[in-house]
């Protein structure tokens, strides 16, 4: 009997975490809206009233391509609540990803989602890192109509490796998955991390730490 209950607190408590990470949804849908007077806080959003809702809040159109000029050469359009506000409470999103000859999108991580990317034209270099101690490196080459997962919160990369533009669309497990690039937080946080510590972080002359704190970092994807 004692190992019966036990038993069942440890799903009970299973149950509860697996509900607090991702909660099934108790309607239809949740369009999201920001009209804190009339509106129904759920999951980090105000819910339009269904009756209200109409088929562009779960529309967003990605045809055009994205601008790839700029220092890593490629461009991410995302597709996510605050783009469709329909998709509030449902648990996914999207991006399209252009990349210009020999444009990358830079290591990043996303921190509450696994991602899973197609592509659609060109030839990319991908891969992710798995967490300390082994850092194991998996790595493939994709072309037109190849799939490749992300795992969650591990860090990753895409490289167009190809002399012509590349396409991908990926899909992500999360409304809003967040995203970290790696070199931008770090030498380009704010305010600027102390240039001492990085150095021996990293193991590299200050005077070079200092170099990079100093760049312009863009936007990260």
């Amino acid at each position: 009997m004692k190992s019966f209950l036990l038993a069942f607190a440890l799903l009970a408590l299973a149950s509860s975490f697996a509900s607090a990470f991702d909660p099934s949804p108790l309607q239809d849908f949740c369009v999201a809206v920001d009209d804190h007077l009339h509106g129904v806080f759920v999951n980090g959003k105000f819910c339009k009233d269904p009756k209200l809702a109409k088929a562009e809040d779960f529309f967003f159109s990605v045809k055009n391509p994205g601008n790839t000029n700029n220092p890593v050469g490629s461009n991410v359009t995302a597709v996510n609540v605050e783009q469709i506000p329909g998709l509030n409470t449902l648990g996914i999103s999207a991006v399209r990803i252009d990349y210009a000859p020999y444009g990358q999108n830079p290591p990043h991580t996303h921190p509450r989602g696994t991602e899973i990317l197609v592509v659609l034209e060109g030839t990319l270099l991908v891969g992710f890192v798995t967490s300390n101690p082994d850092n194991k490196l998996f790595t493939k080459v994709l072309n037109k109509g190849d799939v490749f997962v992300f795992p969650i919160g591990l860090i990753h990369f895409q490289f167009n490796i190809g002399k012509t533009n590349a396409v991908a669309v990926a899909g992500l497990s999360s409304q809003n998955p967040g995203v970290i690039t790696i070199a931008n937080a770090v030498f380009g946080s704010d305010p600027a991390i102390n240039p001492d510590f990085l150095a021996k972080a990293f193991q590299l002359d200050v005077k070079v730490v200092r170099d990079l704190q100093a760049k312009f970092w863009m936007d990260g994807n």
